[in-house]
């Protein structure tokens, strides 16, 4: 096809054991922002990987502007003018925005013998202008925000004069104005004839600014869409094969009995005077926008940072927290929205994660760990939890986002916690693994556990809460019942001053 810039077909991949790709292919066109979907573990980031010559293909062809090419290395990628924006971003905090745009082709002087400072900073400042986007080339990345960090991957891949541009999960950590400001970006990308590869497992987003959607399930190709002439009903069902969980919440009841109550709770600029009461087998969700101030809140409960002022008092006493071991010894527990920095050990199994909570209670009085006790616990976690894993021994860096944060709720199940809060739960997880977090979310919450949800996700938001409190600024600016509660209305309060 004339306008193709990519066109992959056949393509095979093994890896010890696994088949990951099993005659995938894969087309984008000139100017087209095409979807590419399918649950963790689908093939999507090998397939990826193999285009920007991260991984050998083990069969198959790729052609690139009509030529049969094989692609051997990133850097290969980049000079064909293929690019990639990871789900975690791979800047230099220490670096100015302009030095990590240009670091490795940085402009010299002095028979090329200094860094010529001056023309990264114009290169980087005509960049971030042709962008539209108002940040300094001399700023350091470390004092950005996420979405503007984002930015800078963006002008660091465009840097590179990309003609295709691969973007996975690029507003996973954005609020709803900065998504608008990233799609207004990638139009603009759009009508210059790039070609953008767009990995999301947020359905709406992808109707919203898709043109066409592949479609990949354990591995396989499974199909192609217009998006226009497809449901999202329809393009989940492509996704998983099978059918999913879909929240009851208006099913579920909770009591009148308040198990938490926060007041006049103050930490410097971040949280000011938040007060509201959590009450048992609630899902209380917390909305609003990037900095409003959700998470320091959460972390001041539970003693991660120290608050200036306030009091929180658990089952009608009064508590003092002051570090996260009081708040687990109160029977609070907490998944942070960085699950892979604050939730688990990367590098030790699935047993060890979930019984690091509670290790104390596996020790026996000579000091031994008891291995039978850690294990038939772990077992049984996997069970009840179905967190996909060959075995308790599997490390934890190996699961998919989804099993991740199985692992954490397993640790702080096994805690026992009683108030469980959660910090964007499904962050970067499959539609699959979300609707299974969902029904743990419900199931819990029957149990009579008490949950405090934060998200960016509106839907989410939504779907998931019996009632939302809204900040704005680090204040509390609304709260309302689910029965009442709209987009609108959420997006209202947490843009109020």
């Amino acid at each position: 096809m004339e306008d193709s810039l990519v066109l992959m077909e056949g393509i095979d991949k093994s890896f010890p054991g696994v088949k990951a790709l099993d005659n995938c292919r894969f087309q984008l066109l000139k100017g087209e922002i095409h979807a590419l979907i399918g649950e963790n573990g689908a093939g999507k980031s090998t397939l990826m990987k193999i285009l920007t010559g991260v991984f050998k293909k083990d069969a198959g062809r790729i052609f690139y502007k009509g030529e049969d090419i094989d692609i051997t290395n990133p850097r290969m990628a980049r000079d064909l003018g293929i690019s990639i924006i990871h789900q975690e971003l791979n800047l230099m905090p220490d670096l100015t925005v302009a030095q990590n745009i240009f670091i490795g082709k940085e402009p010299k002087k002095c028979l090329n013998l200094f860094l010529d400072n001056k023309e990264i900073n114009d290169k980087a400042s005509e960049l971030l202008n042709q962008m539209n986007l108002n940040i300094s080339p001399d700023e350091k990345v470390e004092n950005l925000s996420v979405a503007k960090q984002q930015m800078v991957e963006i002008a660091k891949a465009l840097s590179y004069n990309s003609d295709v541009l691969i973007m996975d999960e690029p507003t996973a950590a954005l609020t709803e104005l900065e998504i608008e400001e990233l799609f207004s970006i990638i139009k603009e990308l759009k009508e210059k004839g790039v070609g953008i590869v767009y990995i999301s497992h947020r359905m709406e987003e992808l109707k919203q600014i898709c043109d066409r959607v592949t479609v990949m399930r354990d591995g396989s190709y499974i199909d192609t869409k217009n998006m226009n002439e497809v449901t999202i009903d329809k393009i989940i069902n492509m996704m998983v094969g099978r059918e999913l969980y879909v929240s009851a919440l208006e099913e579920i009841t909770h009591s009148d009995e308040v198990v938490l109550e926060v007041n006049n709770l103050n930490q410097g600029n971040k949280v000011k005077d938040v007060s509201f009461k959590l009450r048992k087998g609630e899902i209380l969700g917390f909305a609003g926008l990037m900095g409003a101030g959700r998470t320091e809140v959460a972390r001041a409960i539970f003693g991660a940072d120290k608050k200036d002022s306030g009091e929180i008092i658990l089952n009608n006493k009064k508590i003092h927290i002051k570090s996260p071991k009081d708040a687990v010894k109160n029977g609070i527990g907490y998944l942070s929205e960085d699950r892979k920095r604050y939730g688990l050990v990367l590098g030790l199994d699935i047993e060890t994660n979930i019984v690091m909570a509670n290790f104390s209670d596996y020790i026996n009085p000579i000091g031994f760990v008891e291995t039978g006790k850690t294990s038939d616990t772990a077992t049984e976690s996997v069970k009840d939890l179905a967190i996909k894993t060959p075995g308790i021994s599997q490390k934890v860096k190996n699961l998919s986002g989804g099993n991740q944060q199985k692992v954490v709720i397993a640790k702080w199940l096994t805690r026992d916690c009683d108030i469980l809060i959660f910090d964007e739960p499904t962050r970067g997880i499959d539609i699959g693994a979300k609707g299974e977090i969902y029904k743990l979310l419900n199931e819990l919450a029957s149990m009579g556990k008490s949950i405090i949800m934060i998200s960016s996700e509106l839907p989410e938001i939504l779907r998931m809460s019996h009632r939302i409190i809204v900040m704005c600024e680090g204040r509390i600016t609304g709260e309302l019942n689910n029965e009442e509660a709209t987009q609108e209305k959420i997006m209202q309060y947490a843009t109020a001053r």
